[in-house]
């Protein structure tokens, strides 16, 4: 019996949600498509009527991952104020929250090293995700100045990628800690 066009959306949608937690929890690489597959409670075999290739599930699940925590950042400052906005933002993004929940959390520190060298389409992906959450965070930078608003935006996204995947690294709980708040006083000092 052949599927609706409406139920093999709803499993290509399903299989993208599994990929992109999987991915942030578990690194590209060590994620194999036959336990995502399973995960996502479908056979192996089935993978190829949704997909030409891990890459282009890897893609989709990365701009999943994006639109998701774009999606909160920008809840998180609804109704704030600039400055504060910018501050509800780094607040949310480096916090112990995000560090220890890696497959809720942002592609870009979860598989930031593996997307470096992702093929062309990922890349493509990932840097219009980073330029999204530069918009985000430079629109309450409090700057008039376009290019001002957009260098310092640029500067603190960095910093957070930065902080959450060492804060992952560290195996100091203690030096996690001081990781996510030096990022977050040096931040709101700007």
């Amino acid at each position: 019996m052949r599927k609706s066009r409406e139920e093999t959306a709803d499993t290509r949608r399903r299989i993208v949600e599994v990929a992109s937690r999987e991915f942030r929890t578990n690194g590209i690489q060590a994620t194999g498509l036959a336990d995502l597959m399973s995960e996502a409670g479908l056979s192996h075999g089935g993978f190829y009527r949704h997909f030409d290739s891990k890459d282009q599930l890897v893609a989709e699940a990365c701009e999943s991952g994006l639109t998701a925590i774009i999606g909160r950042l920008e809840a998180a400052a609804n109704g704030c104020e600039d400055k504060k906005g910018f501050k509800a933002i780094v607040d949310a993004y480096v916090s112990s929250s995000h560090r220890d929940a890696p497959a809720d959390g942002c592609p870009l520190a979860a598989m930031g090293s593996e997307l470096a060298r992702a093929d062309e389409q990922t890349r493509a992906v990932a840097s219009r995700g980073f330029a999204e959450l530069v918009d985000v965070l430079a629109k309450r930078s409090g700057r008039r100045r376009r290019e001002a608003a957009r260098s310092e935006a640029v500067f603190a996204l960095s910093a957070m990628i930065g902080a959450i995947t060492m804060a992952r690294i560290t195996d100091d709980p203690d030096a996690a800690a001081a990781i996510l708040q030096d990022v977050r006083q040096h931040l709101e000092a700007m």
